[in-house]
């Protein structure tokens, strides 16, 4: 366990410090209150040790509490068992997600409690068709063709009417896609394909995550149709003043309370679903319950201080930096910063890891941890650069969404199938609470000291940051099949581009 945890520690460091020194740079030229600049330090060092054993946590209780539950989902094998548990499980892991709760607040003219619970219906209804995906055999790019033709339909109606509740739709299926819902659902996904086997069980371990991110969107553009809710608004103007460090002690003191209930929350669910299931069917040996145990213990300790880390270090810096660099003679470098923010913030996502590594594992080392890191770095950068252009000039984010979506959906015919699934699930496992807490704010300061739209032109952000790794991971595959032909080590590539991967290490920087 000591030499795991040394491991996660290097993971954490490696990830949480580029963010760290950009800002430090930044710093320089665009100075933040000292007390700020404290708080921000405090929150990466709180980020580094909270990432650290969330990952571990990860590793021992939340994947393989997944994993089970969903071998003995299949094993019932009756849908009036299945489906109702499967929409349960969607509905509650969802309802309690920290950056759902931030989210619902932003609604001025209707009770939050009705966002969450429409979102979290939202997702319940896509697990179970995830689930009906895989039983039924139907490929995941023909569901998820539907699902966004039906989804830009919506949207276009809503958009005559409701302009502003848009983006903010687009971005509730980001945010639904949090840390611990995303390791649970994927894990869920793999026990489930184990048991059901098939030459197609390595590619229905995932797609979960991806169905799971349009479902949000839909119930929310149908909220939006239903009650005509349209007055967005944002907590850009309540962000704290440190007086001095008993004041930033204080606000860190406070922030975490909050989180132990936010955390707490949302994992006594999961906690209780996975006991029900022990009892009636799993009956673990106690061996195996007591390292779970200490793996839950791992994930909420290192959840609350992540997400303390984030909410009272991080979104203050993110807001007070957004206005200044906005405010300044230089506003267009809001782009190129957003950008090199961008490629280093997604490695900071606790869920990225736990998506590459299941990625590395599933593959056999053929796709590596590095490439797949490697591409949503790129494809981040591209969103949040783009989101930044979108805050400087008011650019529709139609302009980037339909053509976006349209160039992922095309490339699914071109890109290996195990590709295609695995950059659909990596969109809702980008845009995290880093995403959510730091570039949001970012963007939201940058617009304010503008006098822009928040709703229609900060907003939107998390939307585009889910939709990039689509496009890159695909590419990904689609320049890995081409290296497999020239290398003429391809073993099986049909009509419908199903590759079966072989044991080759993926390097971008070979391709």
């Amino acid at each position: 366990m000591n030499q795991q945890l040394l491991e996660k520690l290097k993971e954490a460091l490696s990830s949480v410090l580029p963010v760290t020194l950009i800002v430090v740079v930044l710093q320089f030229f665009f100075r933040m209150p000292t007390n700020t600049f404290i708080a921000f330090l405090i929150g990466a060092f709180l980020l580094i040790v909270g990432m650290c054993l969330f990952t571990l946590g990860a590793d021992t209780a939340m994947m393989p509490m997944g994993e089970r539950v969903g071998s003995h989902l299949v094993k019932s094998g009756s849908y009036k068992v299945l489906i109702p548990i499967v929409l349960a499980i969607g509905a509650i892991i969802t309802i309690a997600e920290p950056d759902l709760q931030v989210l619902a607040n932003q609604f001025s003219s209707i009770n939050k409690w009705v966002v969450i619970l429409t979102v979290a219906a939202g997702v319940g209804v896509s697990l179970v068709l995830a689930f009906v995906r895989v039983i039924k055999n139907v490929e995941l790019t023909k569901v998820l063709l539907a699902m966004y033709v039906l989804m830009f339909a919506m949207a276009g109606t809503v958009a005559v009417s409701n302009p502003n509740i848009v983006p903010v739709a687009f971005d509730s299926g980001g945010v639904t896609t949090g840390p611990i819902t995303v390791p649970f659902i994927m894990a869920l996904g793999l026990g489930f394909a184990t048991v059901r086997g098939g030459k197609h069980a390595q590619d229905d371990s995932f797609g979960l995550v991806a169905l799971c991110s349009v479902g949000p969107i839909l119930a929310m553009l149908t909220l939006g149709i239903v009650t005509g809710v349209s007055e967005v608004t944002s907590d850009i103007g309540t962000a704290p003043e440190y007086m001095n460090f008993a004041d930033i002690l204080g606000g860190f003191g406070r922030g975490m309370v909050s989180c132990i209930k936010e955390v707490a929350l949302a994992l006594l669910p999961i906690i209780a679903l996975f006991l029900l299931f022990q009892v009636i069917f799993m009956h673990l040996p106690k061996k195996n319950l007591a390292r779970i145990g200490i793996g839950l213990v791992y994930t909420f300790v290192g959840l609350v201080l992540f997400l303390t880390g984030v909410n009272v270090g991080f979104m203050p810096a993110g807001l007070y930096l957004g206005n200044a660099i906005a405010a300044s003679s230089v506003s267009w470098v809001l782009v190129p910063i957003g950008m090199i923010l961008g490629f280093f913030v997604v490695m900071a996502e606790p869920a990225v890891r736990v998506l590459n590594k299941q990625v590395e594992e599933l593959t056999v080392g053929a796709i590596s941890q590095r490439a797949m890191l490697l591409s949503l770095s790129i494809g981040v950068a591209i969103s949040i650069g783009i989101s930044m252009l979108r805050v400087l000039t008011g650019i529709s984010i139609w302009y980037f969404l339909i053509p976006g979506y349209a160039l992922a959906i095309e490339l699914s015919f071109f890109s290996p199938k195990i590709f295609t699934v695995i950059a659909f699930d990596s969109g809702g496992v980008a845009s995290g609470p880093m995403t959510a807490t730091f570039m949001l704010p970012l963007a939201l300061g940058a617009c304010a000291a503008l006098g822009g739209n928040l709703s229609t032109d900060a907003y939107g952000l998390v939307a585009m940051v889910a939709l990039t790794p689509l496009i890159t991971i695909q590419i990904m595959g689609v320049a890995y099949k081409a290296k497999l032909r020239r290398a003429n080590k391809a073993t099986s590539i049909s009509d419908n581009n199903d590759v079966t991967i072989i044991e080759f290490d993926l390097d971008l920087e070979d391709i």
